[in-house]
């Protein structure tokens, strides 16, 4: 996992076959040591902040249990209501803030644009948990892993995506990522909610 040393998660399109592949095989490893034991040691000393502007449970949740199942600690920013945010404080100044207690930043926020924004405001890894209607990709490298997993290939699939293209921003980066092993894509919504033209855009150049 060299090459992500220090490096942000902020969007689908960021990624090789060869970085997916070689996440899928980190992640089996992980869920197969943690099937022998509580936690791991990987992470010790290291500190996750999780900074969610909206509300959220699973993704917040699978962040927090994640970074202490390999051994890290983790802290929070809370409620928006309760942090310097309702005082009027920027983005930018809340996470170099933040940079300073942590050692990886994970952000959701209803702007689009808001995880790169983090992102160039400090010198530590950012991780995109959703950006407005932008990208959501490590949901995306989720469901990659587990379609990995459940169906033994993700080569020349078949996949229609179904409903508010538009706004889900887990489809965005789930496309761009499944484009990769050659699927052949189809995208089914109303005329209103269609995906977006910037994300269609790029994969015509792949073929699917």
């Amino acid at each position: 996992m060299g090459s992500f040393k220090g490096k942000d998660i902020l969007h689908g399109n960021q990624f090789s076959k060869k970085d997916i592949e070689v996440i899928i095989k980190n992640a089996s490893n992980f869920e197969k040591e943690l099937k022998k034991k509580d936690c791991l040691a990987l992470l010790k000393g290291k500190i996750l902040a999780t900074l969610f502007y909206e509300p959220s449970t699973r993704t917040r949740l699978s962040f927090e249990a994640a970074m202490q199942r390999l051994g890290g600690g983790v802290i929070s920013m809370g409620s928006v209501e309760s942090s310097s945010v309702a005082k009027g404080e920027t983005l930018a100044d809340t996470v170099r803030t933040v940079s300073q207690y942590a050692d990886v930043i994970v952000i959701r926020h209803p702007r689009t644009g808001s995880a790169k924004e983090a992102a160039d405001a400090v010198p530590i890894p950012v991780i995109n948990a959703g950006d407005g209607t932008g990208q959501h990709p490590t949901q995306a490298l989720l469901d990659i892993y587990t379609i990995k997993k459940e169906l033994g290939s993700l080569n020349n699939l078949t996949v229609s995506m179904v409903g508010d293209l538009k706004n889900g921003r887990t489809v965005h980066a789930l496309s761009e990522l499944l484009s990769l092993f050659k699927a052949s894509l189809y995208f089914v919504s109303p005329q209103t909610l269609r995906m977006p033209e910037e994300i269609t855009t790029n994969l015509q150049p792949k073929g699917r």
